[in-house]
């Protein structure tokens, strides 16, 4: 059995071995997107074609659209040479269920896949059809940022905003330049969608594609009438959303599931930029889109397929309790704690009562006071699937170490706004535990030395030199004082929201480290004091 279009004709042979076909014409919806175009993502990876792509297939289904999406890949364009080009576009979407039960599902919603280096042409085109309604994006909160961690434009980006390149090398260059040849095919409306995991993501796009579209004004390349059209939320807006679906990268386990199915080609690739890819996708089966209902060229009736629409204000709560509360500041706890102790396994994680305790106490005890409230979903209920059925999933196989990834770059959100709505509510910083036990972590985290003594390889993180030359002279052992030595991270507001020394938590930081480092199995000790359970 190969996964191309073809093959899927042998509906009966498919089907038997438990896979749900598209029961929509492919053929016809491909034609259909290519005349009329109606939807443009950017990030052709896993979290795409697990979640929008697998959600518009069910509008498909029920007849509620006639096009697809077409989506492009500007950071690494292997992913669309390694993972759609050989099958056709389709893919197949394994649901991971915590009962060890596994959805198989062929996802054929999209109908075109491009290379952003190759295929400028073809986007202009994309960007000049009235019919295009909605331009999302998943390309990490990093694909935003136009400067490095000096400040300093990246060489691409100071290229393109102090010269007009018809064909830009960096993905929000792109994004301007298309947005110009939209506006030049009669200021057609759109709607940019960022769909990435970063809280008020519409203003981070917002920001980037405005500092070029501010340069070439200053510079005289484009008109001022260009900038009010980008600016005029009737013709173009970039909405907020919140988006949560745990997609880890694809698992060999459920690779020969699939293999011992019949199906051919389901080698799991590494491209050269570091994304794991195949013919499929697996991921776990909750999943929550919330997205601000602001189109101005209306939009696909994704409501039909579980997303939720709201104003802003309801968007940005759903983030803030997601973000700041209820999932990612718990996932990083495992993260970092699970790499120092040793696990591969979020899930195996949770069969440490310690480690469960940990993120049950700092989720329910020290988040869920001061937690933000946006109404249409219940905080308590969510804090609960996360912690008792989501993290839990053993086949979903999801790793520390890839969490760990970034961990700088969200500390100021995942933590840094409890603490802000702790000062804000007139709460006591100085009695939390949980997260001065997590900031404690982190920086022995840094360290590279496991609770066994043995060094590991840290996961990649933009200010890891930076952090990690404050503790490059400790060691296993030493008793310190670390006061001197760690004030420069601790009282960094930057990284934390709020100077810890200002509130009274830095010391009780410095204390938490200074257990964690005395010797081996000294992070297993403190997490037994420290939870006493």
């Amino acid at each position: 059995m190969k996964l191309s279009i073809n093959e899927l004709k042998n509906k009966e042979l498919w089907e038997q071995k438990g896979y749900t076909l598209p029961s929509f014409n492919i053929e016809e919806v491909r034609q259909n997107t290519k005349k009329n175009p109606t939807w443009l993502h950017l990030g052709a990876g896993n979290i795409f074609r697990a979640f929008p792509a697998a959600v518009h297939q069910d509008l498909l289904n029920e007849g509620l659209c006639d096009t697809g999406i077409i989506v492009c890949e500007a950071f690494d364009e292997e992913i669309i040479e390694k993972a759609y080009a050989p099958y056709d576009n389709l893919s197949i979407l394994a649901t991971l269920k915590s009962d060890g039960h596994i959805d198989k599902k062929v996802i054929a919603s999209v109908t075109e896949s491009i290379e952003a280096s190759k295929g400028m042409d073809r986007l202009v085109e994309i960007f000049e059809s009235p019919s295009l309604q909605m331009v999302s994006f998943t390309i990490t909160e990093k694909g935003y940022s136009l400067t490095n961690a000096k400040g300093e434009y990246f060489p691409d980006v100071d290229n393109e905003l102090n010269n007009f390149i018809e064909n830009p090398k960096s993905i929000i260059g792109r994004v301007a330049m298309l947005s110009y040849k939209r506006y030049l095919a009669g200021k057609l409306p759109v709607s940019f969608v960022s769909m990435d995991n970063c809280s008020q993501n519409g203003t981070k796009l917002y920001d980037a594609v405005s500092a070029f579209v501010d340069k070439w004004v200053e510079k005289g390349f484009v008109g001022e009438d260009f900038r009010e059209y980008m600016n005029n939320s009737e013709y173009v807006y970039f909405t907020w959303s919140m988006i949560d679906k745990i997609t880890p990268r694809p698992s060999d386990d459920v690779r020969e599931i699939l293999a011992n199915d019949g199906i051919e080609d389901t080698e799991i690739v590494c491209t050269s930029k570091n994304t794991y890819v195949s013919s499929f996708v697996n991921a776990e089966q909750a999943q929550y889109l919330a997205i601000e209902d602001r189109f101005p060229n209306e939009r696909p009736p994704l409501e039909k397929g579980g997303v939720m629409f709201s104003d802003r204000e309801t968007i940005d709560k759903i983030e803030k309790m997601k973000v700041g509360t209820c999932l990612n500041p718990l996932h990083t706890i495992l993260a970092v704690y699970g790499c120092l102790l040793g696990y591969n396994s979020i899930s195996d994680e949770m069969n440490n009562k310690y480690l469960k305790a940990f993120v049950e106490k700092a989720g329910y005890v020290e988040g869920l006071p001061v937690v933000v409230d946006p109404g249409i979903i219940n905080p308590n209920d969510f804090i609960k699937e996360v912690i008792e059925e989501r993290f839990p999933n053993p086949f979903l196989k999801d790793t520390p170490q890839r969490i760990a990834c970034d961990t700088s770059q969200k500390i100021p959100v995942r933590f840094g706004e409890t603490l802000k709505a702790y000062v804000e509510a007139g709460k006591d910083v100085s009695s939390l535990t949980y997260i001065p036990l997590f900031f404690a972590g982190w920086i022995r985290y840094l360290m590279g030395v496991d609770d066994k003594g043995n060094s590991f390889t840290k996961s990649p993180d933009p200010m890891l030199d930076v952090y990690s030359k404050y503790v490059e002279d400790i060691e296993l052992g030493d008793k310190g004082p670390f006061a001197d030595k760690l004030k420069p991270i601790l009282s960094d507001d930057k990284l934390f929201g709020v100077d810890l020394y200002k509130y009274n938590l830095a010391e009780k930081v410095v204390k938490i480290f200074t257990e964690l480092v005395v010797g081996v199995g000294a992070i297993e000790d403190a997490l037994k004091k420290y939870l006493d359970i």
